[in-house]
């Protein structure tokens, strides 16, 4: 499970926010949990909402559009485990391919 949280801008969180948020799920096959802030900080900045629960396959299955306030949902391990015996890219990871770090 990945939690993103952040702050993105109104300007380009209208935008990219939600597409991001999905993208992430769907290329590291995982529940991702994206809890967002709102509102105006500062007469300059202005923070986009949208806190969200997106499964592995990114579909969203909790959203707060805007304003404070709670989402939830059950994390379905089963449907994690679906996900990944379709559509194995996964098990194409090599963390190892350029050596190990430098100490």
């Amino acid at each position: 499970m990945l939690f993103i949280p952040s702050a993105f801008t109104a300007y380009t969180g209208r935008d990219h926010w939600m597409t991001l948020v999905r993208a992430r799920a769907i290329e590291n096959q995982c529940w991702v949990v994206a809890p967002a802030q709102v509102g105006q900080h500062n007469p300059a900045r202005q923070s986009f909402g949208h806190t969200a629960i997106v499964d592995p396959w990114g579909a969203v299955v909790g959203l707060l559009e805007s304003g404070e306030g709670i989402v939830s949902s059950e994390i379905d391990f089963e449907h994690l485990a679906k996900v990944r015996a379709g559509l194995p890219c996964l098990d194409h990871a090599r963390p190892d391919l350029f050596g190990p770090p430098d100490s």
